[in-house]
């Protein structure tokens, strides 16, 4: 799926908020729908899976201020099952993510 697509951004909104309605953050939330936001607006065509792309979201901002070693009070093991993806997928979509955007 392309990130430039509406179908995209629909996907990728519903699994943040799956993932916010299980651990709630009301800062982290904002800034991942920022994040989306310029994901979204980017003239880059990014490839993959929404989940994929919403799992990078959430890591590159719980690892915003912090050393990138998971996502605050969440256990890689429960944050793979819930978002659908590795934690390999998430740090690497991190880290695209972290090029499109400044917190």
């Amino acid at each position: 799926m392309n990130a430039t697509t509406p179908e995209f951004e629909t996907d990728c909104r519903l699994h943040l908020d799956r993932f916010f309605a299980a651990h709630p953050d009301a800062t982290m939330e904002k800034r991942a729908h920022k994040a989306l936001r310029l994901l979204r607006a980017s003239e880059k065509p990014i490839k993959g899976k929404a989940e994929g792309w919403a799992a990078g979201i959430v890591y590159a901002v719980g690892t915003y201020d912090r050393p990138p070693v998971g996502v605050p009070n969440v256990l890689n093991s429960e944050f793979e099952k819930l978002m659908g993806v590795s934690m390999g997928t998430a740090r690497n979509r991190a880290a695209a993510v972290r090029e499109f955007m400044t917190l």
